[in-house]
């Protein structure tokens, strides 16, 4: 199954290099490329794509209003939104992950990554570039605001679950950790989901850092 993806980015450079980059891989395919953000929704919507790559800075509509077009809670028909930028500043980041985009990444954590967070948003998953992680989970904890109470009926395994997604593990490797199977892993990520209301693991993790479930240090 081919990966079909939109582009949006007001340089036609990086747009460029990211089609390079995507079209390179044998399942996917850009179809569509938008220089502003009212292009990208507009296009989106027309040619609704299996991800977008937005870009933060972008005229007319930033990429945190894209992805709120797209992806937010409102949104009747979400489509799935992978934010890539040079700008990592804590309100970029948290503001695009509570809009409903399913990964962050940084224009340079390489080819690979950015490959890796199409497939993984394809696929319902989500991914954000570790360096991000680390400086979401440090604002949150330096915040003045208390933590939130968790009160979800999740079990034990399952906050070791969420734990451990938070800390930017794939499933393979919490699998590992646990002494547990991949398909137990995947059972225990959809319950997850379901008690907490949210729609794929970026919201698990977002709920993670809300109520303080992991140690930054």
């Amino acid at each position: 199954m081919t990966i079909s993806v939109l582009l949006a980015d007001d340089q036609a450079m990086v747009r460029r290099g990211l089609r390079l980059i995507l079209e390179d891989q044998p399942d996917i395919t850009v179809i569509g490329e938008a220089s502003d953000g009212a292009e990208a929704v507009a296009l989106a919507r027309r040619l609704r794509p299996d991800v977008c790559l937005v870009d933060i800075r972008m005229p007319k509509l930033d990429g945190i209003e894209v992805t709120r077009a797209l992806a937010g809670p409102k949104t009747t028909d979400p489509m799935r939104v992978v934010v890539v930028t040079t700008f990592d500043l804590d309100e970029y980041v948290y503001g695009a992950l509570r809009g409903g985009a399913a990964g962050f990444i940084l224009k340079d954590a390489g080819p690979a990554l950015l490959v890796e967070a199409v497939r993984a948003a394809h696929n319902g998953e989500a991914l954000v570039s570790p360096s991000v992680t680390v400086r979401l989970l440090q604002h949150l904890t330096a915040a003045s605001a208390p933590p939130r109470t968790v009160q979800p009926p999740l079990s034990d395994r399952e906050l070791e679950v969420v734990r451990a997604l938070a800390r930017g593990r794939t499933n393979q490797e919490i699998a590992a950790e646990l002494f547990i199977s991949l398909s137990t892993v995947k059972s225990h990520l959809s319950g997850i989901q379901t008690k907490l209301g949210v729609r794929n693991r970026v919201g698990i993790v977002t709920w993670a850092w809300e109520n303080r479930l992991v140690d930054p240090s």
